[in-house]
């Protein structure tokens, strides 16, 4: 079994669900009382919020980057980034291979057989191209909801889920802004921040849902005990 490197803390409400996922993967796929070989390197988040409210992702990108090199120096050997967010800085994580969620993402919505998805997730994620670009180069079309329904989809990841709470008002929220972009024509919707699955789920969409912590999660086991090659860009398995 290869050993995972978990880089997380954003937020670390996630983080232990990646954690809690993968080890249910491995005793899923061995049985009895095997758990997952892992290493994990948790961040504080509050650091990394100030540099992306700020602009300054070079910096956060530096952050990761030597966290990185920590997981390799403890014998990682591939990483797992345990938020969408941050993917923006993924191509300054080098020296161990990169299990993409964006990619992992991508594959899981083609081998579904589906074409036009909705996403979901902070500002960051929604509105730059490192993510959307990231599935649309697997020929999918990507709908993200419209300006004010952006702006709550954010303010509910940042002021509730990354601290632990969970709303039913915030739940319902999300339900509509779902439906609204299923009217748009979407297939299915990404749930694109690991916050996310906390608050909503299969029961609350008309269509399918892809939970990217799980997704991830659940395919970095595959990887490491061999039963899956990490997924190429623009190029998802299935």
């Amino acid at each position: 079994m290869k050993v995972i490197g978990l880089l997380g803390g954003m937020s670390w409400e996630s983080t232990a669900e990646y954690y809690r996922i993968v080890n249910e993967r491995v005793r899923e796929r061995l049985g009895g009382l095997h758990s997952a070989h892992c290493v994990l390197y948790s961040v504080d988040f509050a650091e990394i919020e100030e540099l992306q409210a700020g602009g300054r992702w070079d910096e956060a990108g530096v952050r990761l980057a030597a966290a990185t090199q920590a997981l390799r120096a403890a014998g990682a050997d591939f990483l797992v980034l345990c938020t969408n967010t941050m993917h923006k800085v993924a191509d300054r994580l080098t020296g161990l291979p990169l299990l993409h969620l964006g990619d992992a993402t991508a594959a899981a919505v083609k081998e579904a057989g589906l074409g036009t998805i909705g996403l979901l997730g902070t500002a960051f994620t929604m509105e730059q191209d490192f993510y959307t670009g990231r599935l649309a180069a697997h020929g999918l079309d990507v709908l993200v909801p419209d300006e004010a329904d952006r702006a709550q989809v954010h303010r509910i990841i940042y002021e509730e889920l990354v601290v632990g709470e969970v709303r039913d008002e915030s739940r319902k929220v999300y339900r509509d802004v779902i439906d609204r972009l299923v009217e748009r024509g979407a297939q299915g919707v990404v749930l694109g921040c690991t916050e996310i699955e906390l608050l909503v789920g299969q029961d609350d969409s008309p269509v399918p849902v892809f939970p990217t912590t799980r997704l991830h999660a659940e395919l970095a086991v595959d990887h490491a005990l061999g039963l899956a090659d990490l997924p190429e860009p623009g190029k998802s398995q299935g």
